[in-house]
């Protein structure tokens, strides 16, 4: 789930993230920013979920997905569109 919220006085948006898949251990977000090599961290919840809250600029368009244990790679079911990678997959794409 991606919840966003906007702040009139500021410039960025308040991007919570929140993920489960079962068995995780680890959950980072990778790709905010056009980063790649440097991830979030999600916390993980007593209910087996995982969350995270990011800053990121208003009327920015950014291309992200979630890697599970350090091996998995997986998309935001709930994004606003999904982008074509060079990988042969789509990576998640979130519109602010």
């Amino acid at each position: 789930m991606v919840q966003k919220t906007y702040y009139k006085t500021k410039d960025y948006c308040k991007v919570k993230f929140s993920f489960t898949v079962e068995n995780a251990e680890t959950v980072e977000i990778l790709g905010l920013n056009s980063d790649w090599k440097n991830s979030v961290i999600m916390s993980k919840k007593k209910d087996g979920s995982f969350s995270a809250d990011v800053n990121l600029p208003k009327d920015s368009k950014h291309e992200f997905k979630y890697r599970v244990n350090e091996t998995l790679w997986l998309n935001e079911p709930e994004a606003d569109a999904e982008a074509p990678n060079e990988f042969g997959g789509t990576n998640s794409v979130l519109v602010l």
